[in-house]
């Protein structure tokens, strides 16, 4: 069983316990996220869906990322990784939880971004959505081998966020 198959497994337990809702907004993972918690049979309780926003323009349009922000600082960021997690949380009023990503897996990618991915994490609280994102360098080295990380990075982040909330 893979890694990311056992976080998968794992955060389809927690969210079946606390009765939570989540949605995702995937750039560079591509819906692995997704896909990966959705081989999790009675996950579509919990699960309600997951938008892959690859492009500036799409972030922008779907969800509500400022086109200055994807300027500068650009979209391989902790602010646009935040708002990503805000605007899916925002366009999605069934979900409790949020959860993007955002990075450059390479190859071609610029020295200072290569296998940089940030990770938000959205939660509503009343009528508000309140988000924010982690910065994360990939230890794997090819693309693959770098979505298949960054996706157990962002099903942990997000079963970190459901943990610490439920101690409050």
């Amino acid at each position: 069983m893979t890694q990311l198959t056992k976080d998968a497994q794992r955060l389809a337990g927690l969210l079946s316990k606390s009765s939570v809702r989540i949605v995702f907004a995937e750039s560079c993972t591509g819906g692995l996220v997704a896909a990966s918690l959705a081989k999790v049979p009675g996950i579509s309780d919990y699960l309600c869906g997951s938008a892959v926003t690859y492009r500036n323009a799409t972030k922008h349009a779907w969800l509500a990322v400022s086109d200055e922000k994807l300027t500068r600082p650009g979209p391989v960021s902790a602010v646009v990784a935040s708002e990503m997690a805000a605007g899916v949380l925002a366009m999605t009023p069934e979900a409790d939880w949020s959860a993007s990503v955002t990075g450059h897996l390479g190859p071609n990618a610029p020295k200072r971004l290569d296998g940089l991915v940030y990770i938000g994490i959205g939660r509503r609280v009343g009528k508000l959505v309140e988000s924010s994102a982690s910065r994360h360098v990939l230890t794997s080295e090819t693309r693959l081998t770098r979505q298949k990380e960054a996706a157990s990075l962002v099903l942990d982040k997000l079963f970190e966020a459901i943990c610490d909330w439920q101690d409050e």
